[in-house]
């Protein structure tokens, strides 16, 4: 059985929420949550949030429990840039790039292999 749950739009950079990503694939749901919880990256907050929801989908399904759930897949994607501008000296702009990210999540329960 494979739940998935998906998070767009996030304020943190790809790079940064690559991270905190980086974690958690392949980790035990409890695992996860608990290294997520502690860990002092900004964006495992959100992380964890989409872990809960995914969690949450998961247990809408019939016979499945929350204990019995591992991270199988996870990734960031970039999503879109919003370009700012700043002043600088002499008359001058610089470009200030705020970007976005699209995170998901997939869980499966244990015994299944992909």
């Amino acid at each position: 059985m494979e739940s998935r749950a998906t998070m767009k739009y996030v304020r943190t950079t790809p790079r940064k929420m690559r991270r905190a990503v980086d974690l958690i694939r392949g980790q035990h749901v409890v695992e996860a949550r608990r290294i997520l919880r502690f860990s002092p990256l900004g964006a495992s907050h959100d992380l964890e949030k989409l872990v809960n929801s995914a969690v949450a989908n998961a247990e809408q399904k019939p016979g499945v429990v929350a204990d019995n759930l591992w991270i199988s897949r996870a990734w960031v994607d970039d999503g879109p840039t919003l370009r700012r501008y700043r002043p600088r000296a002499y008359g001058r702009a610089t470009r200030v790039r705020k970007r976005t990210s699209h995170v998901t999540v997939v869980l499966q329960t244990m015994g299944e292999e992909r």
